[in-house]
C-alpha cells in the first residue's frame, strides 16, 4: 500500500504526529524528485539544508555563529560546510577582522539555480507516489497541498528557531551529529 494511500476515513483525530512526521518526510521526497527531475541540485542531507539555510539568511558569516544559531555542534557545522563548499554551495574566506575566523557566504550562482529547481512542478512526482490517481483526486489533492502550504510557511527564510530545536522536558535536540564527539 502507498505510504500516502489511507483506508482510514478522515476525520479531526485521524492524523498523530508520528504520521505527520512521516508524511512530512514522504513530501520532502516527493519533492526532491521533482526537483531532481528539472535538473536541479542535488539534495541536500538535512543539516546540510540548515547550515545552507542559516548561511543564505546571514551573509559572510562564521562556522561558530552558525553553530549558535542552528543548534548544531561545531565540529559538524564545519564538516559539512566542507561538503558544501566541494559541491559549491558556499564560499570560504578569511576574517580580514581576524584572520584566525573562516567566513562563509552561498556562492554567487546557487540561489538561483535552488530557485529554479524549487520552482519546479510537482504534479508528475505526486502522481507517481499517489499511484497515479483520476485527474479530480490529483487536482484536490494537489489543492489541499497548496493550501497547507501556504498556510504553513514561514514568514522569514532561514533556520528552524532555536526554541524549536530544545526538547520541552529540557535537553537539547541538535539535529544530526549531535551525540558524536567534537574533535579537539
Amino acid at each position: 500500500m502507498n505510504a500516502l494511500h489511507r483506508d482510514d476515513p478522515p476525520g479531526p483525530a485521524a492524523l498523530t504526529a508520528g504520521e505527520l512526521i512521516m508524511l512530512g518526510r514522504q513530501l520532502t521526497r516527493i519533492g526532491t524528485e521533482a526537483m531532481r527531475g528539472q535538473g536541479g541540485p542535488q539534495a541536500p542531507t538535512t543539516g546540510q539544508g540548515m547550515v545552507a539555510a542559516d548561511v543564505f539568511a546571514h551573509p559572510a558569516t562564521s562556522v561558530g555563529e552558525i553553530a549558535d544559531r542552528t543548534g548544531l555542534r561545531q565540529g559538524y557545522v564545519s564538516e559539512t560546510v566542507a561538503r558544501l563548499r566541494g559541491r559549491g554551495v558556499v564560499e570560504t574566506s578569511t576574517d580580514p577582522a581576524d584572520g584566525r575566523r573562516t567566513l562563509v557566504r552561498l556562492a554567487p550562482g546557487h540561489p538561483a539555480a535552488v530557485a529554479r529547481a524549487a520552482a519546479a512542478g510537482v504534479t508528475q512526482a505526486l502522481a507517481r507516489a499517489l499511484g497515479d490517481p483520476d485527474p479530480g483526486t490529483l487536482a484536490q489533492i494537489t489543492a489541499t497541498l497548496t493550501a497547507l502550504a501556504r498556510r504553513l510557511r514561514p514568514a522569514d527564510p532561514g533556520p528552524v528557531p532555536r526554541a524549536l530545536t530544545r526538547s520541552p522536558d529540557g535537553p537539547d535536540r541538535r539535529g544530526p551529529g549531535a551525540g558524536e564527539k567534537e574533535n579537539p
